[in-house]
């Protein structure tokens, strides 16, 4: 099974869930650091609609400033446009195998698409 993981090495979460995904046997593991290399605002789309959430479920509110911009109340659009512009923006991590995406809050949420 292969899995993308769009993770930040800073983030005790997005390192326990990588370390999940590479310890779990069959899975060949892809690692996007996304704060370098920022996915566009129409993958963020497509991730956030197959984990079933929202663009703003997914907005990172911790230590940004997404509420004082308004984001947590912007159309899907402005919130897709402001997190692929600033990659900060994006709660992580987002993990992505053939049996679905998930944003890996608490990390054994990884356990579902595994």
């Amino acid at each position: 099974m292969n899995a993308t993981i769009w993770h930040n090495p800073a983030c005790g979460t997005s390192r326990k869930t990588l370390a999940i995904l590479e310890e779990t046997p069959g899975v060949d593991v892809e690692v996007i650091e996304y704060l370098k290399t920022p996915p566009s605002a129409e993958k963020l789309a497509q991730l956030y609609r197959d984990a079933g959430l929202t663009p703003q479920q997914g907005l990172r509110l911790r230590g940004t400033d997404a509420e004082e911009r308004g984001l947590p109340a912007a159309s899907d659009a402005d919130v897709l446009a402001a997190m692929a512009a600033e990659p900060k923006l994006i709660e992580r991590p987002l993990v992505e195998t053939n049996k679905g995406v998930r944003l890996c809050r608490p990390q054994d949420k990884v356990h579902e698409i595994l």
